[in-house]
């Protein structure tokens, strides 16, 4: 996605032809919200069960305070409330694909592209850095097997950089960070469909501008499938090949639409804000664990 992301904005002076910019749109909006109701099909009840409650409440309290740290943190350095509610759920929940889900809720605005540019590279950017100092942290604390699972999964922003992390220490701690990881994937929809209803009390610009997503039903709706039908794997994995394809397109139309020097002038202070919510969910998660 990164690739895609940093492609796109190479080539974003294309989104100011008018024989482009109309598909490069649809791209950034349908196509992606398209992507993100497909991840549905790989999450189920069962997986959620399997994590036990410790581990619920742990990823519930992790959720909800980053996304609160980020929130209260963004006007405090001078950044827009709506870039902190997006970086805070992206960090907190499944990185890009969060971005992107929690993006497509948020009221229009100028620099809504240039926000979710930004939120993807800083966060695909650290979750890589994780993935390397995150092993040998829960090797400093001495963590066991399940509890470097769960520290894993609790807190790299990205599926793909969770698992590399996990099997990098061991298969069954790879299997619990993958499981964790997924748990924090389904807090996407209750988190989204919070969003929206709040966002539609509280937003300035206007009522009519923040609807339910209606992406979110087939999320839940496949989600639903996966916990109750047996799916044959060949049709869950192409589905997941195909849901990673239209976020990736989705992405590049993003970069498209994006202004290299828009991006730019954001400086330092966002970059702050997600590192500062990334230490946040390090540090919750490390708490819990050693507390409870």
């Amino acid at each position: 996605m990164l690739f895609a992301l940093l492609i796109g904005i190479a080539f974003s002076f294309l989104y100011e032809s008018e024989g482009f910019s109309p598909g490069i749109s649809w791209a950034g909006s349908f196509v992606l919200r398209m992507g993100v109701a497909l991840l549905g099909l790989r999450l189920s009840f069962a997986d959620l069960a399997a994590l036990g409650w410790e581990s619920a409440l742990l990823i519930f309290i992790a959720i909800v305070s980053t996304i609160f740290v980020g929130r209260l943190l963004a006007p405090v350095l001078g950044i827009a409330k709506y870039f902190g509610v997006l970086t805070g759920g992206a960090v907190a929940i499944c990185g890009a694909s969060a971005a992107m889900a929690i993006s497509s809720i948020l009221p229009d605005h100028k620099d809504k592209d240039r926000d979710l540019s930004v939120t993807i590279i800083g966060i695909t950017f650290l979750s890589t850095v994780a993935m390397v100092l995150y092993p040998l942290i829960a090797e400093i604390f001495s963590l066991d097997v399940r509890d470097s699972g769960v520290f894993l999964g609790g807190t790299i922003h990205d599926v793909a950089q969770v698992v590399g992390a996990g099997y990098s220490v061991s298969d069954q701690t790879g299997d619990i960070a993958t499981l964790t990881k997924l748990a924090r994937v389904s807090f996407l929809v209750p988190v989204v469909v919070f969003l929206s209803f709040y966002l539609k009390e509280r937003t300035e610009i206007g009522k009519s501008s923040v609807k339910f997503p209606p992406f979110l039903l087939v999320f839940i709706a496949l989600m639903v499938m996966n916990s109750f039908f047996q799916i044959p794997e060949i049709m869950k994995e192409s589905v997941s090949d195909f849901s990673r394809f239209a976020l990736i397109v989705a992405i590049g139309a993003i970069g498209l639409k994006s202004n290299l020097k828009q991006i730019v002038s954001v400086g330092l202070r966002p970059i702050l804000l997600i590192v500062v919510e990334t230490l946040w969910l390090a540090g919750v998660v490390l708490v819990f664990i050693h507390f409870v």
